[in-house]
């Protein structure tokens, strides 16, 4: 059987086989720098391909770049061996819940999350590190490969545990203040976009320090001709007076689409408190006939006569007599104006229960019975039911028992207004700056409004809070025990306010945690060839390639990204003769990680007939287990993919 590669993927060899397969004659081979044969392309042959398509040297072109930029795109590339390892203890409804809380680098993340969540997030929003000159950039490294500056650096122990913040403050007096924040976003803006499915869309808060840089980096990732737009969010009334020149009350929301479309965005529900006009001056007359009982009038009952009614600026031509009954015409009568529809547009809408009114100048007018949503206006405020970062402020220390727990929280009302653009009840919604939960907060909110089946996937590195702040004193040391705190807290209390509702019971408020670490294999798993001898006799010389400390579970989250299983899979726990046996997504994915596995555990496995199953290496109780092993699959489920640890 073969190894898990127990790693994500490298994204440049991925990039290679796409070239490959576009121009085969450019596929190569050449010797790695640890004496392997592997695949490259001929770079001569591919500009002979691309011809006078090809820019080189110092030719005049359009660019945006900064220093570390190449380091900053490789960083997007390159694999990690992290881990994603189960905390059920902090989860709610952990064997239930499609929603995801994910503690830890969000770079790292989201090249796990790449793994099996790749085109499937239907709306990333994040509201990232402003760059301020007060709030933290993450603290990657590019002058030195990522493991050297991890071993380094002191923020990981001999173990891989984060021992540190890896984030630093950027002030402006940095000279590299624009170079380390686009170095930041930059990687994980790249990565995200794979997450994205084709009709996916990101949105980004950010103010004006770096509107323009993000811009630019959007257009890069994402192409410009996939700009949606920039709104602009009235974030608050009362703006600190901190400037001579100007306050600012106006944060920005850029927003991208993995491949721009023509379908239109929802705004706020219309709800017309007067009628709207039938008629515009630039159209052409039309003639339009309204049956009979199809108009509401205060008119007196009789007979008026054909002729022009109206006004002298809003004439309207009565082309037959109408006779109206009790504040209705009970005749079919035709009009001549310059409509706004045509007839067959006229009959849809009276299906469709559109109410019609003649005045009594004989002036017509209708309002719908419900109108479409209208498409959303560049301005966020009040108007369209988005409330202010007070607000916000407010709402949050109320659900935390009057305790300041976070400063300057996004609202609500902002997130479940951006999900309704694109309204998709069963997306799945990524928000990898997560902060205090307001994303979560949001998706529950619309999906108790709504019906809806919305996942969320919280990212949020645990950034301490300040030992002198309401937080820290009230038992949160980090920002994510505020945000699982908020989304436990929201839950409860949506469905107390919804408890009437049809199905509330039924509600997803629950989440999975999950916590980044170093990967759950030893060294010698990576590079058996490079491990002096001295250490593989610490494992049993390679009989126990896992850490010590590690659990079966721990092991079932490394392996079921790369059977390309969401990290929210319903896991099954099973005994097979004494041993513990997890069936994932039904018998898609069959594990067991114990020892001395004979052959009545195997033969009923093989029985389950899983898509995938994997053990751990030297497991087998006796070499005969192993002599049999591909006899029983093939007895009794030939096509089981077999992979070991």
């Amino acid at each position: 059987m073969e190894h898990l590669k127990m790693q994500t993927a490298d994204m440049a060899d991925r990039n290679i086989e796409q070239i490959g397969a576009l121009f085969p004659e450019c596929l190569t081979e050449r010797i790695s720098s640890n004496g392997r044969v592997e695949q490259a392309i001929d770079f001569d042959k591919l500009r002979q391909l691309l011809a006078h398509n090809v820019v080189e040297g110092p030719e005049q072109r359009y660019q945006f770049t900064w220093p570390d930029k190449r380091a900053a795109i490789r960083l997007a590339n390159t694999p990690t061996s992290k881990t994603l390892r189960p905390c059920r203890a902090e989860s709610v409804d952990f064997d239930t819940t499609q929603n995801l809380y994910i503690e830890g680098d969000n770079l790292d993340v989201l090249k796990l999350l790449r793994e099996n969540y790749l085109g499937k997030v239907k709306m990333i929003y994040i509201d990232p590190p402003y760059n301020t000159g007060n709030d933290f950039v993450y603290n990657d490294d590019f002058a030195q490969g990522k493991t050297e500056f991890e071993q380094r650096s002191g923020l990981f122990d001999e173990e891989g545990h984060q021992t540190i913040d890896p984030m630093q403050r950027n002030t402006e007096a940095n000279g590299r203040f624009h170079t380390d924040w686009l170095n930041m976003i930059y990687p994980r803006l790249k990565v995200a976009r794979d997450l994205l499915s084709d009709d996916g869309v990101i949105f980004i808060s950010i103010d004006d320090n770096e509107v323009e840089n993000l811009k630019k980096v959007g257009n890069e990732i994402f192409g410009e001709s996939n700009f949606v737009g920039q709104w602009n969010w009235f974030k608050s009334a009362t703006p600190p007076n901190l400037s001579y020149k100007i306050k600012k009350n106006i944060e920005y929301i850029i927003a991208y689409e993995k491949h721009k479309d023509n379908i239109r965005y929802s705004g706020m529900q219309k709800v017309s408190s007067s009628s709207d006009p039938f008629t515009k001056p630039q159209n052409s007359l039309k003639v339009l006939t309204f049956p009979a009982g199809s108009i509401q009038t205060n008119l007196k009952d009789g007979v008026y006569s054909k002729g022009i009614y109206g006004t002298d600026k809003f004439p309207n031509e009565l082309l037959n007599d109408l006779i109206v009954e009790n504040g209705t015409n009970s005749n079919a009568v035709s009009f001549r104006n310059k409509f706004i529809w045509v007839q067959s547009t006229l009959d849809e809408n009276l299906k469709q229960k559109l109410k019609v009114y003649l005045s009594k100048s004989l002036v017509l007018s209708y309002k719908r019975a419900e109108y479409n949503p209208e498409c959303p206006p560049n301005l966020i405020d009040q108007n369209v039911q988005v409330s202010t970062t007070e607000q916000a402020g407010s709402d949050l220390d109320s659900l935390f028992d009057q305790i300041s727990v976070f400063d300057y929280p996004k609202p609500v009302s902002l997130l479940t207004y951006l999900l309704r653009f694109k309204n998709d009840p069963s997306s799945i919604v990524l928000d990898f700056f997560s902060g205090s939960a307001t994303t979560a907060h949001a998706v529950m909110q619309l999906n108790a409004e709504d019906g809806g089946n919305r996942k969320f996937i919280m990212v949020q590195l645990s950034e301490k809070t300040a030992p002198n702040s309401q937080a820290y004193d009230a038992g949160y040391p980090n920002i994510c025990e505020i945000g699982k705190e908020r989304i436990r807290r929201a839950g409860k209390k949506i469905k107390e306010e919804n408890k009437d509702k049809e199905a509330i019971d039924h509600l997803d408020t629950g989440f999975r945690v999950l916590k980044l670490d170093s990967s759950n294999m030893a060294d010698v798993y990576y590079t058996p060839a490079e491990t002096p001898i001295e250490q593989t006799l610490g494992f049993e010389a390679f009989e126990d390639n896992i850490k010590p400390d590690r659990t079966a579970e721990d092991l079932l989250f490394q392996v079921m990204p790369e059977c390309n299983l969401p990290l929210s899979s319903r896991i099954e726990e099973r005994e097979i003769h004494g041993k513990k046996v997890y069936a994932v997504d039904g018998n898609y994915l069959v594990a067991c990680f114990d020892r001395d596995i004979d052959e009545q555990v195997i033969t009923e496995i093989a029985r389950m007939q899983p898509y995938y199953f994997v053990m751990r290496d030297a497991s087998a109780a006796t070499d005969n287990v192993l002599d049999n092993f591909d006899q029983i699959f093939n007895a009794y489920s030939k096509e089981t993919i077999r992979r070991i640890l």
